[in-house]
């Protein structure tokens, strides 16, 4: 599951093409990628903003490259991603497992979501790594480096909030 791969895939796509032609000043502001470990729905998403009209357009690529708008939240511009990928999903679900084992956590991974940015000139994935036994993992990833810079584990439970009834 190389990156570059599905970007090639992107560029090669006829729907992708016809965009770039009309908005030339488009750029890649991130990627989102889903790997399931169950259901094997696994998701490619390359996103694009256009400065003119301060919109994102992201591109499904398990369905044929297929063009959405994205709601944006506020008028924060995103920063450029660089297109030179060099890394790989399983290189990633890798050093997620050998950081796991670093940590002692015996869950096993169920599904992995991340977004590619860059934040602060750094292309960075960002996810939320879902274990088994309601576990979860916040990470984030330097892929220039193709190292784990945050690994935190969680209980889905710390992450809703349970109200129970006023009496």
């Amino acid at each position: 599951m190389n990156i570059q791969f599905y970007y090639e895939k992107l560029q090669d796509s006829k729907e992708y093409q016809s965009f770039m032609k009309k908005n030339p000043k488009a750029f890649l502001c991130s990627g989102f990628f889903i790997i399931d470990k169950k259901a094997q729905d696994n998701r490619q998403h390359f996103d694009f903003y256009i400065s003119g009209n301060k919109k994102i357009f992201s591109f499904e690529l398990e369905n044929n490259c297929k063009k959405n708008v994205l709601e944006q939240l506020g008028d924060k511009v995103p920063e450029k991603l660089e297109v030179n990928f060099d890394f790989d999903l399983n290189e990633i679900e890798k050093l997620v497992a050998g950081e796991m084992e670093k940590q002692k956590i015996k869950n096993k991974i169920e599904k992995m979501l991340f977004s590619l940015q860059t934040i602060e000139d750094k292309n960075l994935l960002i996810g939320t790594v879902f274990l088994s036994m309601f576990g979860l993992l916040q990470v984030h990833i330097d892929v220039v480096k193709k190292k784990v810079l945050v690994c935190e584990k969680k209980s889905f439970f710390d992450m809703v909030s349970v109200k129970g009834k006023k009496k």
